[in-house]
């Protein structure tokens, strides 16, 4: 997994994380600091670093597998994107009322994208 998708793994399932491993992960993922860089910030071998970061990633990928938060969030916002698509076209139509519900959308559609 790349470094985009942790983040995100990270912003929906952090909080669930010990402290340990937040530090770890933001220092890795957050500051791009290199496993000896962090190890050295909290006192412990690069080895032991190395194997935190392991089972922190191992354990974001299973709270997807079984929660599925991102996945759905990714897809919610793909499927708001398409209506939001649509709607702008349809902003267009001659007929006024079509108009008008197209602009209703839009400004829920919008609301939710906040």
């Amino acid at each position: 997994m790349d470094a985009l998708e942790m983040a995100l793994l990270f912003d929906f399932y952090g909080g669930m994380l010990t402290d340990k491993q937040k530090d770890c992960f933001d220092m890795r993922y957050n500051q791009d600091l290199s496993l000896g860089e962090i190890g050295q910030e909290l006192g412990v071998s690069r080895q032991a670093v190395c194997d935190n970061l392991t089972r922190t990633e191992a354990l974001l990928r299973r709270m997807e597998e079984n929660i599925g938060c991102v996945g759905r969030n990714l897809k919610t916002r793909k499927a708001l994107q398409t209506i939001i698509d649509a709607a702008e076209q349809l902003e267009s139509h001659c007929d006024a009322g079509v108009r008008g519900l197209a602009q209703l959308i839009l400004s829920e559609a919008r609301g939710i994208e906040e």
